[in-house]
C-alpha cells in the first residue's frame, strides 16, 4: 500500500462504490470495498489480523439486503474498540446520523457526498491517527 491511508468502504450501491474507488484513487487513498456488514466485518478483521490495518471506515447506514452500518460498528467495535468509522446516509436527519459519536462512529458523510466532503473528513480522521 503506498497511498495517503488504507479506507474500507461497505455500500450496497455498486455505482457508489466504482465513484469512490475512483475519488480514492484520486485522492491517493488505497480503498477496498465491501457490499454489506458482514463482508465488512471479514474484511476488517482479516487486514488488521495480516498486520495491514484499514485506518478509516465507512459505512451505509442502511442496507437492504444485509446489516447496515449501525450494527456494523457495533460488531466492530467489540473486535477493535478503537476503529475509525464514518457513517454515510442520504438520510441526513435519521438519529444515527445526527447523532453519529454517540454510535461509535468518528464522523459523517451525507450522500451523495462530493469529493472535497470525502476528502475533508479523510484528512481531518487521519490527521488523528
Amino acid at each position: 500500500m503506498t497511498g495517503k491511508g488504507k479506507i474500507l468502504l461497505m455500500d450496497d450501491e455498486q455505482i457508489l462504490l466504482d465513484v469512490t474507488n475512483e475519488v480514492l484513487k484520486f485522492l491517493n487513498y488505497d480503498g477496498m470495498f465491501a457490499k454489506d456488514g458482514l463482508t465488512a466485518i471479514d474484511l476488517y478483521k482479516r487486514e488488521k489480523i495480516a498486520g495491514s490495518p484499514f485506518d478509516i471506515i465507512i459505512l451505509d447506514l442502511s442496507v437492504p439486503t444485509g446489516m447496515g452500518g449501525k450494527e456494523t460498528i457495533e460488531e466492530l467495535r467489540k473486535f477493535d474498540p478503537a476503529v475509525k468509522a464514518i457513517i454515510s446516509s442520504g438520510y441526513s436527519n435519521d438519529p444515527v446520523v445526527q447523532n453519529f459519536s454517540q454510535y461509535g462512529f468518528c464522523g459523517k458523510l451525507t450522500k451523495p457526498y462530493k469529493i472535497n466532503d470525502l476528502k475533508n473528513i479523510l484528512e481531518q480522521l487521519m490527521k488523528k491517527l
